[in-house]
């Protein structure tokens, strides 16, 4: 999978990072190519969270990353979904917590209903789902805070929503032309 983005946390001070995570998250369109996004609301050692995520979870071990973010969408949206594309990879850094993350993205749409199963911290965390335009959520993005957990979140995300927009005008691009 492509790297997109290798970024370096410079809201807290390097101590040790002690241990890397894998997690899959996913640009998750519904039938009107709405997309998924986690409302974040609440406080823990990061401070105050108020911001926008998109879903996803990390990768178990022995579990592949496609199985993880199936796993991981019926969690968090509860729904199955069906993979478009991959859109790349973001290496981030929570200096915090000592945690190099391996962020892998994917483009999918949800397909069936099978209800949404939230672990404990994440019904703590998680206010709601919306789903919103593309265009919206890139948006809400660029309003997101540029302090603390939420900028680490923008400037890991956001590319990646531009870049699946690319990927669908793309894909729309090649639709039309078939059909012309």
């Amino acid at each position: 999978m492509e790297i997109i983005n290798y970024l370096n946390d410079d809201q807290w001070p390097l101590i040790k990072t002690t241990h890397t995570r894998e997690i899959v998250r996913a640009v998750v369109l519904d039938e009107n190519d709405n997309v998924a996004l986690t409302k974040l609301y609440g406080d823990d050692m990061f401070g105050h969270r108020d911001y926008y995520e998109l879903p996803g979870g990390g990768v178990k071990e022995n579990e592949s990353k496609l199985f993880a973010l199936q796993r991981e969408m019926e969690e968090e949206l509860g729904y199955r979904i069906a993979l478009i594309a991959e859109v790349g990879e973001v290496i981030d850094f929570y200096n915090l917590i000592g945690r190099e993350n391996h962020n892998y993205f994917y483009l999918a749409r949800r397909k069936e209903f099978v209800g949404q199963r939230l672990e404990p911290n994440e019904k703590k965390l998680i206010q709601n789902i919306v789903y919103v335009p593309l265009n919206e959520a890139i948006k809400l993005y660029e309003a997101m805070s540029d302090e603390g957990v939420s900028v680490l979140v923008k400037k890991r995300e956001l590319p990646i929503l531009l870049k699946a927009r690319e990927i669908i005008e793309e894909k729309n691009r090649l639709e039309r032309s078939i059909r012309d």
